[in-house]
């Protein structure tokens, strides 16, 4: 059963604890808001003000389990207190670990940061859970995918567009790396793992990845300069830079340029191009 009162005060006190440059929004001249104002949480949490204003008042419908989640991640709030909000609105919470896509109030604090370079939070298996603005403009919303093609890897091998954001020179490498790599989780988690239904699905509609499966190559491990075509800007040379969150299996990655260099100049483009450079 929800606990609304509980919920309600929960909601209202981890609200009032958050300040905007904790969560990536400017402070402002005038602001008498103790934390922050219910609009910005629930921005934070993509539903409507109304919604979550209802819910601080004890009112409003049953919120599903997507939207308990939606609002943990806006509040920025640690497994521990996404759990109690779960059993506050009446749900068992969610696994940890491995199958989990609560991102660590840790990288989202990073991630807030970097408005103006390109940025994503991913899982094990390649799925994009949130990015930055400009991660938006360089690769387009990878957040928006659903089912299997959520996986970078098994884009992949199944949607060619996915290679056009690559230099054909990498195609080859990528295509190994990120078979090796899903072998390598497949292992890790066993024959009965998300991953492992993955692979199948993955090998049963690509021959390039049947091929590299039957080398059994393991070990590989990505470049740290990867190469872009953007179809705005052209090529980009990036250097990857990885934050592991090994509790949640979460990587955070970073793509910054050479300061001086051809990429860094069209990287400040992108940065003007923003999002609707790769819509």
């Amino acid at each position: 059963m929800i606990d609304r009162a509980g919920l309600a005060d929960f909601l209202r006190r981890r609200r009032q604890a958050l300040q905007p440059q904790d969560v990536g929004l400017p402070r402002g001249q005038r602001r008498r808001t103790a934390g922050l104002r219910r609009e910005e949480v629930a921005a934070l949490c993509h539903m409507s003000t109304d919604y979550y204003a209802r819910l601080e008042r004890e009112r409003g419908p049953h919120p599903s389990q997507q939207m308990v989640a939606a609002i943990a991640q806006g509040l920025h709030l640690g497994l521990d207190e996404r759990d109690h909000l779960f059993r506050l609105a009446g749900h068992h919470p969610p696994a940890r670990g491995e199958l989990s896509e609560h991102v660590s109030p840790g990288l989202l604090r990073v991630l807030d940061r970097l408005e103006d370079t390109p940025a994503e939070v991913v899982t094990e298996l390649g799925e994009t859970l949130r990015q930055s603005p400009m991660g938006v403009a360089l690769t387009g919303d990878a957040t928006g995918y659903s089912g299997p093609a959520r996986s970078l890897g098994y884009r992949w091998f199944t949607d060619p567009a996915t290679r056009a954001l690559y230099h054909p020179r990498d195609h080859a490498f990528l295509s190994r790396l990120y078979a090796s790599g899903l072998r390598e989780v497949v292992t890790r988690r066993g024959p009965a793992s998300r991953a492992a239904r993955l692979a199948e699905l993955a090998l049963a509609s690509s021959e390039e990845l049947r091929e590299l499966w039957q080398a059994h190559e393991v070990g590989l491990r990505p470049h740290e300069v990867k190469r872009f075509v953007h179809p705005q800007v052209g090529e980009l040379e990036l250097h990857c830079q990885t934050l592991l969150d090994p509790q949640q299996s979460h990587r955070l990655l970073v793509y910054t340029a050479v300061p001086g260099t051809e990429s860094h100049e069209k990287l400040q483009l992108l940065s003007v191009l923003g999002a609707q450079a790769i819509s």
